[in-house]
């Protein structure tokens, strides 16, 4: 037992450093904002141990009971304001320095992070809640910029301070120094042991965080489904438990970052008392003899200056801690294994040639669950294809392979005589309009979100492929028309009127092959008979590939592929497989049947 905790904290600390160098790498970049920084940290910190020197002067100036040496107390006190002031200003620029350091830092980690993202294939994403990606990218950066800023601000100058009042004391009296010297390592000691148990719980507590936002994000976005099951207590009790959970870590870690500062403060008055009372003896004649009480003064308060900076690096460590943890989750986002890069050179099917072929293909999302097995299949240029069956046999799964959002494990895919593999995926991609079941629509105008397909469409044009989406009607009624915005996925537009903009969209776009899955499953049947009108003039001439529940929607397909359990098990016209007897035959009166019940 002792054995694996000692293997695990070993491996902690493996990360941690392994997070650091990852941190200084990317700072490499900033070395001249790195030695500003440096530079006006040690103008600042040589300023303020000026002071108590200076101070140390002004009261020896003090001879005796109505005694004081004005004319040499004066230049004293003029330069103890002078000294102030400089040093107020050099504090003041290092934190403008360090604020463009840490934020350009965080933006530019941010930056690598979701433009991996973009990289990333869906087998990597889609296991992950949104809401613990959303946290790795605003939550965790944000606290990375608060330890890196803590860290800058204080690391510099409590390092530069120690060295510096070392060299002003040694100077004043060596013995006492050596005293100092001797006790201060027990802050550190304090402070690496704290910081080394809480590194843990502030890796638990970003972890927790995360999950606490995916569940926020989870029981928001979808209000509308929990209020109509009546699930608002059922939500609650999960939420609950999240953030107890989050709560527990929280503490954890703020309890035990939070004894850095006593602790330390603790060590730091056992060395002042020491200076006080070794200093005293001095003064007295006791031992030594050499410290005036303005030499003494002066000493006090280098040893308060000294111990000072062990404090703050101290709770530098603590907030770290937290800040290294942050940074290992998104580095660990970044890190993620990225898509197969695109082949160099790749091949380039002819123009308005969209035939595709499936040679044995296999795939499944988890190698455990089989799920398409050897399928294959020759699609001819305009021809239009329609894939029905049960839920789960592999129909959008299908979608996925021939848009590469996932790969196939074996076999190939085809698209115009060029395996799609030798191809970019932009140039794949760019060659089919897709409408899913699904709507995805971004926050701007319903002119910008129709244009998303062609950005150089005109406005004449954007209303003709509404009109023959048959959503021309409904965006004139909308507040502002076209220029109207919407909010996050559509705002308060219905399912049906944010489907029939992602229609809209796809007839702007014209592409030279179509995929529907699903496309009109949100619209009414008299809407999606005049939209299906409209889809057979885009199709004619287009391959298209159509996944529909709804068999009556796929009875003039060139063909209909019948999947079961990631297999076709049936393909012909609507007519040949009616004839045939078979599982369609079956699909299609359950479906009929029904359709007459009601």
């Amino acid at each position: 037992m002792k054995n694996q905790a000692k293997q695990k904290t070993n491996a902690m600390n493996a990360a941690s450093r392994e997070t650091v160098k990852k941190l200084l790498k990317r700072l490499a970049g900033r070395k001249l904002l790195a030695f500003c920084s440096l530079l006006l940290a040690l103008v600042s910190v040589a300023l303020s141990l000026l002071i108590p020197v200076l101070v140390g002067k002004s009261i020896d100036c003090i001879i005796d009971k109505g005694r004081v040496d004005f004319i040499a107390l004066k230049p004293y006190l003029l330069w103890i304001g002078i000294s102030a002031a400089l040093s107020g200003i050099a504090s003041y620029l290092m934190g403008l320095v360090n604020n463009r350091i840490t934020y350009g830092l965080v933006k530019a980690i941010r930056v690598e992070a979701f433009a991996h993202i973009q990289k990333m294939p869906l087998s990597e994403l889609d296991p992950h809640p949104v809401g613990d990606t959303v946290s790795r990218l605003i939550s965790d950066a944000d606290q990375l910029a608060d330890g890196l800023l803590l860290g800058f601000s204080q690391l510099f100058t409590g390092v530069i301070t120690i060295i510096g009042t070392l060299f002003f004391m040694l100077s004043v009296d060596p013995l006492i120094t050596l005293a100092v010297v001797a006790l201060s390592p027990l802050s550190l000691i304090v402070a690496r042991f704290i910081a080394k148990h809480s590194y843990k719980s502030f890796k638990q507590q970003a972890k927790a965080r995360g999950a606490n936002t995916a569940v926020i994000d989870e029981y928001i976005g979808e209000q509308k489904l929990v209020r109509a099951f009546s699930y608002e207590k059922k939500a609650r009790e999960l939420f609950g438990k999240s953030n107890a959970k989050l709560e527990k870590h929280a503490v954890k870690a703020t309890f035990l970052s939070s004894l850095t500062n006593p602790s330390t403060r603790f060590v730091n008055s056992i060395i002042y008392a020491a200076v006080a009372v070794l200093g005293a003896l001095s003064v007295t004649g006791v031992i030594g003899g050499a410290l005036t009480v303005g030499g003494l003064s002066a000493f006090l308060s280098y040893a308060n200056q000294y111990t000072k900076p062990f404090n703050e690096i101290s709770g530098v460590f603590a907030e770290l801690s937290g800040a290294l943890a942050c940074a290992e989750r998104l580095f660990a986002l970044i890190e993620a294994p990225a898509e197969i890069p695109d082949p160099v050179p790749a091949e380039t099917p002819a123009e308005g040639d969209e035939s595709m072929r499936f040679e044995s293909v296999d795939f499944s999302y988890d190698p455990e669950r089989e799920l398409i097995k050897d399928f294959s299949l020759e699609v001819g240029n305009g021809q239009r294809i329609a894939i029905v069956g049960p839920t789960g046999c592999g129909k959008t799964t299908l979608i996925n392979l021939i848009m590469r959002f996932y790969d196939v494990n074996s076999g190939r895919i085809s698209l115009g005589g060029v395996e799609t593999r030798s191809m970019t995926r932009a140039e794949l991609r760019s060659r089919f309009g897709m409408v899913l079941q699904d709507t995805w629509l971004k926050s701007g105008t319903v002119r910008e979100n129709i244009a998303m397909g062609r950005k150089n469409a005109t406005d004449a044009e954007i209303i003709a492929a509404a009109k023959r989406a048959h959503a021309h009607g409904f965006i004139t009624r909308l507040p502002q028309g076209y220029d109207t915005l919407l909010g996050e996925s559509g705002g308060t537009l219905s399912q049906g009127q944010k489907q029939l903009l992602c229609i809209a969209r796809v007839m702007l776009s014209e592409p030279p092959a179509l995929i529907l899955d699903e496309a009109t499953s949100s619209i009414d049947s008299r809407t999606e008979l005049l939209v299906q009108d409209a889809f057979a003039e885009l199709m004619k001439g287009r391959t298209s590939f159509i996944v529909a529940h709804r068999l009556s929607t796929v009875r003039d397909a060139d063909m209909i592929l019948v999947m079961k359990a990631g297999k076709i098990i049936e393909k012909g016209t609507h007519k040949e497989l009616l004839d045939k007897g078979g599982f369609y035959k079956e699909l299609y009166e359950t479906q009929f049947a029904h359709e007459t019940e009601v």
